[in-house]
């Protein structure tokens, strides 16, 4: 498999390998960083590059699991919780915590995407897609992700384009 995320159409699209000879098996809708494209830490920014799946995390949870630390936590994303906690950026679901593999673009010192925690996983079915709002991460309707997350593997690349 291989992942490429274009920024600019807000979509992921999964091949079945690098070469994407034939059409996507599959394209989804994403919503990235709101603060663009870039790989500076603490700067809000999707990155861009080559980057392989490090980690997948969260397999056979419910929908609408809430992760904090990448550990899930007793609560369910509801309305409710929602309103108790309105400035959390919600990690549902699942994590596909992502690893640059260009050292200086996306690996290593301050623009490394592992120790900034980007990840593909799941946010609230309320938020848009198709529209940048997230802190940097690739978020992802929840039946979405866990359709993705059966899909891949640990060590699956992932290109995040312009």
């Amino acid at each position: 498999m291989y992942l490429k995320v274009s920024v600019v159409q807000q979509r992921l699209q999964v091949f079945s390998d690098e070469r994407m000879a034939s059409p996507p098996l599959a394209e989804f809708a994403i919503s990235s960083g709101l603060n663009g494209m870039g790989c500076e830490k603490h700067s809000g920014k999707t990155p861009l590059g080559r980057h392989q799946i490090r980690a997948k995390i969260g397999a056979h949870q419910p929908i609408n699991r809430v992760f904090v630390g990448r550990r899930p936590t007793e609560e369910i994303y509801s309305d409710a919780l929602a309103e108790q906690f309105p400035n959390r950026d919600w990690i549902l679901t699942r994590i596909l915590w992502l690893s640059g593999l260009e050292k200086g673009v996306n690996r290593l010192g301050t623009v490394d995407s592992m120790q900034r925690y980007i990840y593909i996983h799941g946010t609230p079915d309320s938020e848009p897609m198709g529209v940048a709002k997230s802190h940097g991460c690739i978020r992802m309707r929840n039946q979405d992700v866990v359709t993705l997350f059966d899909w891949v593997d640990a060590g699956t690349v992932v290109e995040i384009l312009p």
